[in-house]
Order: structure tokens, then C-alpha cells, then sequence
């Protein structure tokens, strides 16, 4: 149920007095003294302002319906102008434009549904508003950051940094991709802290994420990952983990923390997960998000997409499980890459499958707004690929000091241990040779391309190089230096098999998904 206010109540309270000044008079937001509220120079336009009125308001005044749904409204008409913009502009394709607005309205409505239904406590609805939605989202990075890596180099910085602290983990999942487990394998904490401060300072990042092994394992120095998150209060971090340890006591330190939010691995319900993940582990992940849900943490689910389990993950069943009954806020979808412990071609969705995937994922986020993002089917959403330190995009780091295009590519032409001996930065990392040159492919694939001519843009249904473009992408790597990250890295190199399969898999599924890139994003389909 609602909860209403009546007016006494309103005018007795000076948060929702305050709120309702700003919903029944919006020039006031202009004037924050006739507010009491001291809110940022940065909060320039009427979003920001909107988001930083809301943060300093709390969940107190956004449980007022009225002003929660005037804020998002407000956001949804500056999403919905600057898509006209777009393609008054023809910046992308009339589908690219479509998509990139859905995905953003279903991230919206994902937190105005979180804060209607009091699922936030007052630290996390403080940083999600002003942090993830304000930062990352709206203003996009720290500004003056950002100009000076514009001026320096020419284009935008990433504004994304994965970390993969340990390979240790608790489980022995099939087909783990990083083949983690008993390993001891981890980043020195000073070493981890110092990336999170150049990504901070030199990009103008805010957005941390956080892999594995299973972050929850990571110590050093007496230091565990909440440590880092606790010191960088103007970050937003995101942390894939299998969820087993999740104890009343670490949901807790989430919640107190309120910039952290989890993605816990599922393989749909019970049977499947169980199958991959171990006996009895699914118990103890739904144990784990009734803690997260408790504790009013915003979190989530990441979900792997095999050929046996594609159809299951995507079902009513499985999505109105979690986001109905265990109130998830958002999922991540996996395609099976066969890289890893035992990887193996058969796991591959099959063509037919990634098509049906496709369609499922937009439907949901358009029908029922809900924010479930696929890391290969949802490419039209980022523009493509986002590895390499793409603009906008990520590098990742793992364990050893290796840094990666991507987790999904574990090639690497250089350890950034060894870059800070020698003196170097993150910064110079970023401008290695081999990064350059898989961003040289993302623009010759159509990234940055303000053009509609079909032979010009490459088909971001099928984004990535490794995955959608093998053959390319071997030709591409062999022309650097690189180091595979294990050896399951350097077996697939040295495998024809793997070569040929993945060549003839990458042909099957563009003879399905090249004629619906081409008729239904090159035009408007209802």
C-alpha cells in the first residue's frame, strides 16, 4: 500500500515540507536557500538538481509518490529529448536510439520501484541518487578529470574499472571462466588501492567493479574489499560473487557501507544452479539475498547462459522469482565463454538460442522495465564492444597484475606490478600499443560512426572481437606482444579446433542476426 500524507503531516515535517515546496514549486530548486539546502555547484541542470534535492531529502521525502514520480518523470523527459536529439542528429541508427533509451528508462524505473517500495535504507538511497544515478549516469564521470585525459589524448577516458583481486574461491563451478578455486593468487592492497586512486583521479571514474575468484575471500594487510569501498565514498561499486558468504554480519558492513552493490550468481533455480554451482549452494544464495533484502542493500543477479540452460533463465518462472518474490534489482546475463576450466564449444548457445535471448531480454525491459542487461545481446545499449579502455568503456585487472581488454579476453600485453616499477601509470597502461589497436577495430566496426550507410557500420548485435569475430581477433592480437593470462588462455590459442569451431560458429549466428540488424535497427519497428 501507498502511504499518503495528509497535510498537517506535511506541513508538521520539515523534510516533506520541503519536499513539497520543491514538487509544488520547481523554480525553487534555482534557489536552494529557500530550501535550507546547500546542494553542489555541480547539481547544474534540472536532473542533477532533481537527483541532488532527492539524496539530500532521503528516503523519507521519496516516500512521498507524488515527488518520486515527479522526479522520475523529470529524468525520463531529459532521456527522452536527448534521443530526439540523437536522431535529429543522426549520431545512431533509429534501433541503436530505441535501445539506449529503453535500457535507460528500465535503470530508472528499476530504482524509483527500489525507492517506492522502502527496499533502500537512507546511506544507499544517498549514494545510489547521488553517486551511481548522479555521476555515472547523468554527468557521466567527474568533469575536470575528464578534460584533462580529453586534452591529453584526444578522446574520453574509460569510465569503468574491473578488478578480479583474487582467484581464490570457495566453489569448483563448471566452466568457470577465470578457473578459479584453492589458488592464492591476489593483488597486493597497495597495488589494488593505487588503481582504484589513479581510475578515481585520472579518469574521472566512479564506477569500480569488482570479479573474481570470489571477492568476499580477498585479504591483505588486514584489508578485505570493504576496507577499499569504504575509502572511496564518491564510487559506486559492483561486486560479482557466488554469494556464500554473505553472513548476516558482511550484509550488515554492505548496507552500512551503502556504495556497494552485489550481483550474485545464479544459473536460474534450483536444479540448474545446483547442477553447476554444487549441492545445497542454491540454498544458501537465496539465504544470502534475503540478508541483502533485509538489510535494504540494492543488489542484483548474474546469470551464465549455456545451451542447456538459456531457455530456463529467461522463463516467468525464473524472472518472476527473483525480481518479484526475492526483489532483485537487476541482472546480468552471461553467454558461456569457452574460456576457462574445461572450456568447451558445446556449452555455446546455440544461434537460435542468442536470437530468442535477444528478443527476451528487450522484451522485458521494455514491458516490464526491468534493468537486465546482456553482456553480447544488449551491445546496441553501449555502442558496442566496451573492452580495451574504450570511451565510456573498461579495462580489467586480475589477480596477478595482468591487465586485460576484458575478463573475456585473457591476453595481456602488460602487468601493471611492473608498470608501476618502471614509474608508469594507469594512464600509460591505457595507451599501450595492444589496447589501441582493439580500439582501432571498435571504430572501424562502427563506434564513433555518424553515419547510416550499411556497409559502414559493423552489426553491434554482434559486438564483441573475441566472441563474434574470431578470425579477425586472431589476427589482431598476432600482431603485439601479449601474455596469456593461464594456460587454459594459451591451450585455446594452440587448439585448430577451437579456432575452426569458433570461426563457423561466429558465421552461423551472423547468417541469423545480420538481416534483423538490418531491417529492424537501420528503421523504427514497432
Amino acid at each position: 500500500m501507498k502511504r499518503k500524507f495528509s497535510p498537517a503531516q506535511v506541513n508538521a515535517d520539515p523534510f516533506l515540507r520541503r519536499a513539497a515546496m520543491a514538487l509544488l514549486f520547481p523554480s525553487f530548486l534555482n534557489k536552494t536557500t529557500h530550501l535550507g539546502l546547500n546542494l553542489p555547484d555541480k547539481a547544474a541542470t534540472w536532473p542533477e538538481r532533481l537527483l541532488d534535492l532527492a539524496a539530500y531529502l532521503g528516503p523519507r521525502a521519496l516516500r512521498l509518490t507524488p515527488l518520486r514520480h515527479h522526479l522520475a518523470k523529470s529524468l525520463e523527459e531529459k532521456l527522452r529529448r536527448s534521443a530526439q536529439l540523437s536522431l535529429a542528429k543522426g549520431e545512431y541508427l533509429p534501433g541503436v536510439v530505441r535501445d539506449r533509451l529503453d535500457m535507460s528508462l528500465a535503470i530508472l524505473y528499476s530504482i524509483e520501484r527500489a525507492l517506492g517500495e522502502g527496499r533502500l535504507n537512507d546511506g544507499t538511497t544517498r549514494q545510489l541518487l547521488q553517486v551511481f544515478a548522479g555521476d555515472i549516469l547523468v554527468r557521466k564521470a567527474e568533469p575536470s578529470a575528464k578534460q584533462r585525459f580529453l586534452a591529453r589524448h584526444g578522446v574520453n577516458p574509460p569510465e569503468i574499472l574491473l578488478l578480479s583481486p583474487t582467484k581464490s574461491c570457495n566453489l569448483r563451478c563448471s566452466g568457470c571462466y577465470a578457473d578459479s578455486g584453492g589458488s592464492n593468487e591476489k593483488l597486493p592492497w597497495d597495488c589494488l588501492k593505487r588503481l582504484v586512486e589513479e581510475a578515481h583521479d585520472l579518469w574521472g571514474a566512479r564506477f569500480i567493479v569488482f570479479s573474481g575468484g570470489e571477492p568476499l575471500i580477498y585479504r591483505d594487510k588486514g584489508n578485505t574489499l570493504l576496507e577499499l569501498v569504504e575509502a572511496f565514498p564518491d564510487c559506486f561499486f559492483m561486486m560479482y560473487t557466488n554469494g556464500t558468504l554473505i553472513s548476516e554480519e558482511i550484509a550488515q558492513r554492505i548496507s552500512q557501507v551503502g556504495n556497494l552493490m552485489p550481483a550474485v550468481s545464479v544459473e536460474g533455480l534450483k536444479e540448474a544452479t545446483d547442477s553447476r554451482r554444487g549441492r545445497g549452494i542454491f540454498e544458501k544464495i537465496i539465504a544470502a539475498l534475503s540478508r541483502l533484502r533485509q538489510e535494504k542493500v540494492f543488489f542484483g543477479i548474474s546469470m551464465t547462459a549455456t545451451k542447456e540452460n538459456a531457455l530456463h533463465l529467461f522463463s516467468d518462472e525464473v524472472i518472476d522469482f527473483y525480481f518479484d518474490e526475492m526483489k532483485a534489482n537487476f541482472a546480468w546475463v552471461f553467454h558461456y565463454m569457452p574460456i576457462g576450466r574445461s572450456f568447451t564449444l558445446d556449452l555455446l548457445p546455440t544461434p537460435e538460442q542468442r536470437l530468442w535471448m535477444w528478443r527476451r531480454s528487450w522484451e522485458l525491459v521494455r514491458n516490464r522495465r526491468i534493468f537486465i542487461a546482456d553482456f553480447w545481446n544488449s551491445g546496441t545499449a553501449s555502442l558496442g564492444c566496451i573492452a580495451a579502455g574504450r570511451e565510456g568503456g573498461y579495462l580489467a585487472v586480475d589477480w596477478n597484475g595482468w591487465v586485460l581488454p576484458c575478463v573475456f579476453m585473457p591476453y595481456s600485453p602488460v602487468n601493471i606490478k611492473e608498470a608501476y616499477s618502471q614509474g608508469k601509470t594507469l594512464e600509460d597502461v591505457w595507451a599501450h600499443p595492444f589496447f589501441e589497436r582493439l580500439r582501432k577495430w571498435q571504430r572501424q566496426y562502427g563506434y564513433k560512426k555518424k553515419t547510416q550507410n550499411q556497409e559502414a557500420l559493423g552489426n553491434w548485435m554482434m559486438p564483441c572481437p573475441i566472441r563474434d569475430h574470431h578470425f579477425e581477433f586472431r589476427q589482431l592480437i598476432q600482431q603485439h606482444h601479449f601474455t596469456p593470462e593461464d594456460e587454459n588462455a594459451a591451450a585455446a590459442l594452440q587448439d585448430p579446433a577451437y579456432f575452426q569451431g569458433l570461426v563457423a560458429y561466429n558465421k552461423a549466428v551472423a547468417e541469423l542476426l545480420d538481416p534483423i540488424w538490418k531491417n529492424e535497427y537501420y528503421r523504427l519497428v514497432s
